[in-house]
């Protein structure tokens, strides 16, 4: 898909084009241990993938054969060898590619010399000398400064070209501030979880305001969405499926939009989200699916935020130097 190939581009702070479209590898061939207990039901795959049995180099391979460039990658996903093998299968050239990856929580807690080392394992499983971007997954309590700061350090050694965050909230970015990183060395993106039913329209605008871009997690909602009757009503106005809906209100909003899929047509369909009839979304039918968000929804994310800052570290389970206070919507 040429659309794919030569996608749109959202600009980083230092000027690094961003793509607007990337492929997510979570549960992609392969399900981290903790991923069922430490998240809610609704982050599971969705029913039409739990279907499909294929290993992530099979995924990946589809998905760089549609045209997909953006390969969304972690630590924690535990699929990034056989994601580098994908990639040296497809052929594409390295500086086609733009690869993201995360640093897990555990490997925050062990310290710089751990970080280090989990990148060079991250390149050497990727079969690359360096990432496009590398985040910080969690803000571990206590860690995570540290371990930015670690990264920082990283991209002056060319191993990292940029550096960004996941799942921070306003105060931990303040925190890195706080802490003497300065305005140059700031996380180029923060990627959270964003769709019309988790829509933190105060947080994302305090971010972007700031230089962040945000990268989209759950774009689709994992298909749990698509019969809604907004999306539904949506979807038939404009004759496109209820996943060309989500995908469309993530470009139109200026969000790097990351979907994930075990199937070859639906990796294609949810990515015809940039050309075609009926793919611009008029005010009103934004508007609609920008208030979607219930405060139910939101109590639900910061009990998922307490939970998850200090997943699988010596502190799972506790609330030890977890923010109390953050800003939810």
């Amino acid at each position: 898909m040429e659309s794919l190939i030569n996608c749109p581009t959202l600009k980083l702070r230092d000027g690094t084009p961003h793509p607007a479209i990337g492929f997510g590898t979570y549960k992609v061939g392969f399900i981290p241990a903790s991923a069922s207990s430490a998240t809610t039901a609704s982050t599971s795959c969705s029913n039409d993938d739990k279907k499909e049995d294929r290993t992530a180099e099979d995924c990946v391979t589809d998905a760089l054969a549609v045209g997909y460039r953006f390969l969304e990658c972690a630590e924690f996903y535990g699929n990034e060898s056989q994601i580098g093998a994908a990639i040296i299968k497809s052929g594409v050239p390295r500086e086609d590619l733009f690869l993201c990856s995360k640093v897990w929580t555990t490997t925050i807690e062990g310290g710089p010399e751990a970080v280090r080392a989990q990148l060079a394992k991250t390149c050497n499983d990727l079969n690359t000398s360096y990432v496009d971007l590398y985040l910080i997954h969690w803000p571990v309590p206590g860690k995570h400064v540290e371990a930015y700061k670690t990264l920082l350090e990283l991209k002056k050694e060319g191993k990292i070209k940029n550096v960004g965050v996941s799942n921070y909230a306003w105060e931990d970015y303040l925190e890195l501030k706080e802490d003497g990183v300065s305005d140059e060395d700031l996380p180029v993106v923060n990627q959270i979880e964003i769709n019309p039913f988790l829509y933190r329209k105060n947080t994302i605008q305090k971010f972007e305001a700031d230089g962040v871009v945000m990268q989209s997690y759950r774009s689709l909602r994992d298909g749990k969405a698509f019969n809604h009757p907004a999306i539904v009503k949506i979807a038939e106005e404009n004759k496109i499926t209820p996943a060309q809906v989500l995908g469309r209100w993530c470009v139109q909003h200026g969000f790097a939009y990351i979907p994930k899929s075990v199937k070859k047509e639906r990796m294609v369909e949810n990515a015809e989200v940039f050309n075609g009839d009926g793919l611009l979304l008029t005010d009103e039918q934004m508007e609609v699916l920008d208030n979607l968000t219930d405060a139910d929804t939101l109590k639900t994310f910061e009990a998922l935020y307490r939970k998850c800052v200090n997943r699988d570290t010596s502190k799972d389970g506790t609330l030890d130097g977890v923010k109390m206070e953050i800003t939810l919507d």
